[in-house]
């Protein structure tokens, strides 16, 4: 008789049973998406075949605009980057920014159609960089020096060909 109101019970209660189909249904669609993601993952493009590719392009109007890039590159090893202007962190006082205008010395490796390719990340790498910066830190002569080196190590951690061996700076001003 024990066993027959426990029995009775479990089966008057349909919760845990709805519960149960209802996990079942959450991890098939959570496996399905995962799925997907991968064939669209597999289908990417990776950006070393890119740059290769890129590289063996014919010759056009933007082709001669970047071959002139990269005879500049060749020639000295620079790599001009546009004039930024980034906020600088600070505490409780006004809001302060640096304008910053560099270039960058590059290895002889270096490819110009990955600096190229690449040039939105290093511009997002340098902006966060010095946004964690304070306007007395880049006041002095060694923060200068210490953010070159900063942005140096940040970049070549995750470029393919060449590396960044300086940093000129153009111009730098802190408002």
């Amino acid at each position: 008789m024990a066993d027959t109101p426990e029995a009775a019970s479990s089966s008057k209660n349909p919760l845990v049973t709805i519960l149960l189909i209802v996990n079942i249904i959450a991890m098939g669609a959570i496996g399905f998406m995962q799925y997907r993601f991968m064939q669209l993952e597999a289908k990417r493009p990776d950006l070393t075949a890119l740059l290769k590719e890129e590289n063996t392009v014919s010759s056009s109007p933007e082709a001669e605009g970047e071959a002139k890039k990269e005879e500049l590159i060749k020639k000295d090893n620079l790599l001009p980057l546009e004039a930024m202007t980034v906020n600088l962190a600070s505490g409780d006082g006004p809001r302060r920014h640096a304008m910053i205008e560099a270039v960058l010395k590059l290895s002889d490796d270096a490819k110009s159609a990955e600096f190229e390719a690449r040039k939105p990340q290093i511009r997002d790498t340098i902006i966060s960089i010095i946004n964690t910066k304070r306007p007395e830190d880049l006041l002095k002569k060694e923060g200068k020096q210490f953010l070159k080196e900063e942005i140096k190590a940040s970049i070549n951690s995750f470029l393919v060909d060449g590396a960044v061996e300086d940093i000129f700076y153009i111009s730098f001003t802190v408002n």
